[in-house]
């Protein structure tokens, strides 16, 4: 087994129902990596260049499902399966999908889920 150029760590934490933040997984994240995972092996990236792994908790709950990009440094938020495509296409081209890249403001959390509790 080769070393990848990158690694895809999904969020699929799961957070009891209700929790104010909600989590990765309530949003679908355990989908959404075997989705990414299939895709990587269709277009022969899986063993090469990119891995998908899951992840626990990134403390994102409030903008996932979440992938951080290492050794990028930055996190995917909000992802849906409609966004993998684009995804795997900017890596190809060693761009980012930048309307998915979180800001420094998504990652704190918002004050209304605070007040909840979340």
């Amino acid at each position: 087994m080769s070393k990848r150029k990158r690694y895809l760590f999904v969020c699929v934490n799961r957070r009891p129902d209700g929790t104010p933040k909600g989590s990765c997984a309530a949003r679908g994240a355990e989908d959404l990596h075997a989705e990414l995972k299939g895709m990587l092996k269709e277009r022969g990236l899986a063993n090469t260049e990119v891995r998908a792994c899951t992840s626990s908790c990134l403390d994102t709950c409030w903008v996932g499902p979440v992938i951080a990009v290492e050794p990028d440094d930055y996190f995917y938020g909000r992802v849906t399966k409609a966004d993998l495509p684009e995804i795997l296409d900017a890596f190809a081209k060693d761009e980012r999908v930048e309307r998915l890249v979180l800001s420094p403001e998504d990652y704190v959390e918002p004050k209304e889920l605070k007040k909840q509790g979340g």
